[in-house]
């Protein structure tokens, strides 16, 4: 489906947009609504917007992308955290991309949407503008994050938007990606407590008591991850309260 195929639900014939919102993990996807949001699958959140919860990754999201244009949706978001890249960046920043950097190539966003969200956002948000970097594998020390950052010239990173960014650009569709920080440059999660996430984000409570009490883990970093996440949730939530679920996406874009 490209541009010449996007629905027209209204009687009158008039193109109606319809917003797919792609996010990785449950803290994510609780941002944008209070209600039960089911995995992997279309979750209508009005007649304007649709949510995905993908699990984390790039398949993930190609996969929660795709299934949101089969169900007719005419511009995509990725929606969610990111990494700070950048050492001026703080939890609950907000990050609205220029471009997203992958390996392969540097994936546009639709700029007319982008800068309306932007100057809605701005008095109200600390809004960072830049590049947002790809990563295939979660970012756990400083050093791969400063690796990272000079290689793309980006200031955070995540691991979905690329993708997002790749199946809108072969639908012929706007995107845009909405990022808050959640984890400071200094700062990572340790590679330890991966395994005790499931792909929704959520923790095998048996797994990481297991890492704390083998002092894998220390409560410390817990506590430190905890005060990043409701940041950018807090952030996160802002941005929809503010905005709605189609983010002030227009079919001019």
């Amino acid at each position: 489906m490209g541009i010449s195929a996007l629905p027209c639900a209204d009687p009158h014939g008039r193109c109606m947009h319809l917003i797919g919102v792609v996010t990785a993990l449950r803290d994510e996807a609780s941002c944008i609504t209070s209600g039960p949001v089911p995995f992997n699958e279309k979750l209508q959140l009005s007649d304007q917007a649709m949510l995905w919860l993908s699990g984390m990754g790039a398949q993930a999201a190609q996969v929660a992308a795709q299934g949101l244009c089969q169900h007719s949706a005419t511009a995509l978001v990725s929606f969610g955290v990111a990494g700070a890249l950048h050492a001026d960046l703080k939890p609950g920043d907000l990050v609205l991309p220029d471009a997203i950097a992958s390996e392969q190539q540097l994936w546009p966003v639709d700029r007319a949407w982008r800068q309306r969200l932007r100057q809605t956002l701005q008095s109200r948000v600390t809004v960072v503008d830049g590049v947002l970097a790809d990563s295939a594998v979660p970012l756990t020390d400083e050093r791969s994050k400063r690796n990272l950052a000079q290689s793309t010239g980006a200031c955070a990173v995540d691991m979905e938007s690329a993708a997002v960014a790749a199946v809108a650009a072969q639908m012929g569709m706007p995107f845009i990606a909405v990022r808050a920080i959640i984890d400071p440059l200094h700062f990572s999660p340790p590679p330890a407590l991966l395994g005790a996430v499931y792909p929704d984000g959520r923790v095998n409570p048996l797994h990481l008591t297991r890492l704390v009490l083998g002092r894998a883990v220390q409560i410390g970093t817990l506590i430190k991850m905890g005060i990043g996440m409701r940041a950018a949730r807090k952030t996160l939530m802002k941005v929809m309260q503010i905005t709605g679920p189609d983010l002030q996406f227009q079919m001019s874009d």
